[in-house]
């Protein structure tokens, strides 16, 4: 009987707004307060900046996807052009990230329906969408693609409509009086907290950008992969112009930024402060399917991270089998109950500042993976040129080493901000054992079984 295998049943359309939406989660409709009150009008640039480094790791990511198209992508990568030592800390860390975030975002669009209908708890409507998540998961990488396609559209639009409502509230089309650049440069001027607060919010803004490198996971399920990834790379500048830079730049224009924070979406509380509390209350809801959205994209990506570690035997082997539909259910049950438990965790605090920890603690741990992408694509084009064979590439990275290169310094220099930061030291205490203890764990049980082999062979020549 024939193994069952991952099957190829995503349209480029999925990739494209797969790769969309896990980048649009309610991390960014709620965390982007938190950034506001951090930096003021100065998170424009800690999004460009944001912005830039995605775009680098997505450039990186294209290059070695359409090279390789392999599920569990940059697992893999880092087997094979870093160490496996290195893959099984990123592989596993990479894991745990989505274990901390989805969670967060399951929380999220719990506190969303608990306003709508309080006769249900928080964690029921949290527990509620983890199982939806996983039946969507579950049957068919189809129906995710098509799922994840009409959640993703549902913030597109959304963003559109606040970025055109905004732009009338500046001109005074709406609310009788131009704006401008009156409450931008208000309340301290444009970097009210100093410059250097751009590179201490960098780690939740990172963050918001998470999920981009789900379309190298997808890459083994994906038709004509070399065609559609590239064009997913190729969108992505624009998108993030179009979706973070231009969105936030209206929202900071009309929303005093001491007034944000992360009791509420700012984009709802920029609303309500001109009366338009119908949109507002849209808001909520944008924020609900944002919520679902990136949790479904997390719980794909971790599901394939961990059948990748499996395949890899970093983790048990029964966690890399596959169902009749070529879905890594063990993979994906396991990484469900691992959110729950996070889930019941955050029962015991509900506060915001959890819901910041667990931000922090995805942003490093998904930061080195995205180290991990950059690193891995750096030794691979180095390995062509030894080999001269960089000319057989269908996809390079331009302006290689330099454009690699500032993609992981800058995100090594933005981990290293970490330290000197009060509200985010901690995640950085609690992400740093997530990587080195699957390291260490894979280091001892190799160099054991070196042993074992070792052993047996002196044994077998002594006899």
């Amino acid at each position: 009987m024939n193994e069952p295998t991952m099957h190829r049943s995503l349209k480029n359309r999925h990739l494209q707004l797969i790769s969309l939406g896990g980048i649009i989660g309610s991390g960014y409709f709620l965390g982007t307060g938190y950034i506001l009150e951090k930096a003021g009008p100065a998170s424009i640039l800690a999004y460009l900046l944001g912005g830039l480094i995605v775009f680098c790791v997505m450039l990186c990511l294209a290059e070695l996807a359409v090279a390789k198209p392999i599920s569990g992508s940059f697992v893999n990568y880092a087997n094979d052009y870093i160490s496996p030592t290195w893959a099984c800390g990123v592989g596993w860390a990479y894991w745990l990230n989505w274990i901390a975030y989805v969670p967060s975002e399951m929380i999220a669009a719990g506190i969303i329906m608990h306003n709508f209908i309080p006769q249900i708890g928080q964690v029921s409507w949290a527990i509620i969408f983890g199982l939806l998540i996983t039946s969507i998961n579950i049957f068919s990488v189809g129906k995710f693609g098509e799922s994840e396609f009409w959640l993703a559209l549902i913030k597109i639009i959304a963003l559109v409509i606040f970025s055109c409502t905004a732009l009338a509230i500046c001109l005074g089309i709406i609310g009788g009086h131009y704006i401008g650049t009156s409450i931008l440069l208000d309340n301290g001027g444009f970097a009210p907290n100093g410059y250097w607060s751009i590179l201490i919010t960098m780690v939740i803004i990172l963050v918001n950008f998470q999920g981009s490198e789900i379309i190298g996971l997808a890459a083994g399920e994906c038709k004509e992969p070399e065609k559609s990834i590239p064009i997913a790379v190729r969108n992505v500048s624009w998108r993030i112009i179009a979706l973070y830079i231009i969105p936030v730049s209206l929202l900071i224009s009309i929303l005093p930024w001491n007034h944000a924070g992360l009791t509420e979406s700012p984009f709802a509380a920029a609303l309500r402060e001109y009366g338009l509390n119908q949109l507002a209350s849209f808001f909520a809801f944008v924020v609900l399917t944002a919520a679902i959205s990136c949790s479904n994209s997390g719980l794909y990506g971790s599901g394939r991270a961990l059948q990748a570690l499996a395949k890899l035997n970093m983790a048990p082997k029964w966690l890399g089998r596959l169902n009749h539909h070529g879905m890594p259910q063990n993979s994906i049950f396991v990484s469900i109950i691992g959110c729950w438990l996070i889930i019941l965790l955050y029962t015991y605090d509900t506060s915001s500042l959890a819901y910041t920890y667990l931000l922090a603690v995805s942003g490093f741990t998904g930061a080195m993976a995205w180290i991990s992408i950059c690193w891995s694509q750096y030794n691979f084009r180095c390995r062509l040129k030894k080999a001269n064979l960089v000319h057989t590439l269908k996809y390079k990275t331009p302006f290689f080493p330099y454009l690699t290169l500032f993609g992981i310094w800058i995100q090594v220099l933005c981990l290293i901000v970490m330290l000197f930061t009060s509200d985010l030291r901690s995640a950085l205490y609690t992400g740093l054992p997530m990587m080195i203890i699957p390291m260490i764990w894979h280091k001892l049980r190799h160099s054991k079984k070196n042993s074992s082999i070792n052993n047996t062979t002196a044994k077998q020549t002594f006899h």
